[in-house]
């Protein structure tokens, strides 16, 4: 073993004697409360944040169903330097709009044929001229997840056709089958050079088996990556969750664990973002780091069902626990990109919380910077 791949082993394990330095440390967070407002309108549920090198902006689209305001994604600007993160700050906000050329409508003017979205992830396309956002489905009107086209401006392009099993199924008279409502399409990225466009489900799907509870990580969720040209489905793997934190014994349905986002890592490796919630913990937040490579795990493209046995599960590296890095508090942890990198060259991974739109949560901008001691290779 050399004495590279050795110290890069020891900070994806997040280790954090001096000889083994964490891969990032904290550089600061910026907060905003509930009431923050930009055009009248109240800013959260800001779930996947993105940065356009060419401009200098970052891009955050909201969660919000047509509700506080439209459907909509805003451009922001971000002061930090060695020093720490100073301000953010927004530069714009764009409504978001539907196959009808129009701003989407609200859960009372819904046309029949048009889903009310949930935007959970965007990114900009490597030409830069237009964006590609998912939407987790609005399954109460018969809509499942969605990957759409927009413009730089927000008009509405095209719909991507996902693989089958990621949509939701028609028949719903036998036993559960395909995504689970409200933990679908909730991370994407490009690959480095462009041509891969990977989604992740945030949840396992119906028949792959359950979801995280106490000491058990339950079944795996689907990454899947995507030709960044055709969209045609390329491969598949499946990524195994951590088990649940907290006990089910109070709001059993808040408890969650699952992938919030997901980000290139080079041209081999991923950035995963697990998210977990349980009442006795609250919000948590851990950095993974998984290999692309061929052999690193089964390809379930095919696989309409995960059965034990019949597959094996990419391996993950612990990078950072984000319970231990200074933060004031985690908060709902949902976005992440490669940031402007420190006039000293470190890159910066800068993170977004979705507030939920709860007087008991904040919108929370993290950066953190990456250890030169720590090669990601």
């Amino acid at each position: 073993m050399t004495a590279h791949t050795s110290s890069a082993k020891r900070c994806a394990a997040g280790a954090s004697a001096p000889q083994a330095p964490q891969r990032f440390r904290l550089l600061g967070e910026v907060r905003w409360d509930v009431e923050a407002r930009y055009g009248g309108v109240l800013v959260g549920g800001l779930s996947s944040v993105e940065f356009d090198a060419k401009r200098g902006d970052y891009l955050l689209v909201s969660d919000d169903r047509s509700v506080h305001g439209p459907a909509r994604f805003y451009t922001a600007r971000m002061h930090y330097d060695a020093s720490g993160m100073q301000s953010v700050w927004l530069t714009g906000m764009h409504a978001l709009w539907s196959p009808a050329q129009r701003p989407y409508a609200n859960q009372q003017s819904a046309q029949p044929s048009i889903a009310i979205p949930d935007p959970e992830a965007l990114r900009l396309t490597p030409s830069g001229q237009s964006l590609l956002w998912t939407s987790e489905g609005d399954f109460r009107r018969g809509f499942g997840p969605e990957l759409n086209e927009s413009t730089r401006t927000g008009r509405w392009v095209r719909q991507w056709t996902l693989p089958a099993m990621l949509q939701k199924p028609s028949d719903t008279t036998g036993p559960l089958h395909g995504p689970r409502s409200a933990f679908t399409l909730e991370g994407m990225t490009f690959s480095d050079e462009g041509r891969i466009v990977w989604i992740s489900m945030e949840g396992a799907l119906h028949q792959d088996g359950p979801m995280p509870s106490p000491g058990r990580s339950g079944a795996p969720v689907r990454i899947t990556a995507l030709d960044g040209a055709s969209g045609a489905p390329v491969r598949q793997f499946a990524y195994p969750v951590d088990a649940l934190p907290g006990t089910l014994t109070l709001l059993p349905d808040r408890a969650v664990n699952g992938v919030s986002d997901i980000l290139a890592d080079g041209p081999d490796h991923l950035l995963v973002l697990e998210r977990s919630f349980s009442l006795e913990q609250g919000w948590g937040a851990r950095l993974y780091r998984v290999s692309l490579g061929a052999d690193a795990a089964s390809d379930t493209l095919h696989m309409e069902r995960l059965l034990p046995g019949q597959y094996r599960t990419v391996e993950k590296q612990l990078v950072l626990d984000f319970a231990h890095i200074g933060l004031r508090s985690v908060d709902n942890i949902e976005g992440m990109t490669w940031g402007a990198p420190l006039t000293t060259g470190e890159r910066v991974l800068v993170l977004v919380s979705d507030n939920n739109f709860n007087p008991a949560e904040v919108t929370q901008f993290i950066a953190l910077v990456e250890n030169p001691g720590c090669p990601s290779e």
